[in-house]
């Protein structure tokens, strides 16, 4: 990795976050990274952002790039890759896509033959390294080009190959999942303030809580239930809330949100 040069086709919040995280980590230097993107204001925060190279021109990225990470939305991909047709280089680059929902078939079929592509489901705390990112490979990408991604993907957090069918479920659990993270953060740090506590704290407390939690269950390897059930002592004050929670039907929720996002990514489809 710390070879190659990295160009993305988009300047958004992922693609800055992926590229603030892999510069930090020190894969690849920000002289090596360049972004394109039609819209200055995205262009001039992804700049700040990283420190890296940035252009309008979605050719100059192609000319300069062994990676290419196809960042724009979704409904934007097929008509990029027909816009690039002539500028594909089917030996040096492979091809990464972060669009949500679309389709590697799609995306090889929009493309020159042979042209090797992985698809990537990643998220936003790549930016502080902390990144759950899942990617299936395209028929002509090889198993180098999957390392070559692992590597990537894993300088700014867990990195896990899935077959593409199963990317749509990924969407839904942490895709977008720092989103019910900080509900709930937001929510606990509400909680302390009702019962007292300062604004500042109780929002610390709360996000190192939800830190903590899933280290243990990272680092332990046991079920999460089985944690649960080690902090609730019988007749005590974690069971109570726990009864609370159920009751408020917190559990069903989070699974119905899980679903209702995997269902939207694949209706993108």
């Amino acid at each position: 990795m710390n070879r190659v040069s990295i160009g993305f086709l988009g300047a958004g919040k992922m693609a800055t976050a992926l590229a603030r995280g892999v510069i930090s980590a020190g894969v690849v230097p920000a002289e090596r990274v360049l972004a394109s993107d039609p819209i200055l204001a995205a262009r001039q925060a992804f700049a700040q952002a990283t420190g890296a190279r940035v252009t309008d021109s979605n050719t100059e990225v192609l000319a300069g790039s062994d990676i290419v990470v196809i960042a724009v939305k979704p409904d934007q991909v097929v008509g990029l890759f027909g816009e690039l047709a002539a500028s594909w280089n089917t030996e040096r680059h492979l091809v990464v896509s972060i669009a949500a929902g679309v389709p590697l078939a799609r995306m090889e079929a929009a493309g020159p033959s042979g042209l090797r592509v992985i698809r990537v489901m990643p998220n936003t705390p790549a930016l502080v390294g902390a990144s759950a990112s899942a990617y299936a490979v395209g028929s002509s990408a090889t198993c180098a080009d999957a390392e070559v991604v692992q590597e990537f993907l894993a300088s700014v957090g867990l990195a896990l190959e899935v077959k593409e069918k199963l990317l749509d479920a990924v969407t839904g659990v942490s895709g977008s999942g720092p989103a019910y993270a900080f509900l709930m953060i937001e929510a606990l740090a509400d909680g302390g303030v009702a019962a007292g506590l300062p604004r500042d704290i109780a929002q610390r407390l709360a996000a190192q809580t939800l830190l903590g939690a899933a280290k243990m269950v990272l680092e332990t390897g046991q079920h999460p239930g089985a944690l649960k059930d080690a902090v609730c002592s019988p007749g005590g004050t974690t069971i109570e809330a726990i009864h609370v929670l159920e009751k408020g039907g917190v559990r069903a929720a989070l699974i119905g949100a899980v679903r209702a996002a995997a269902d939207k990514a694949k209706a993108m489809a």
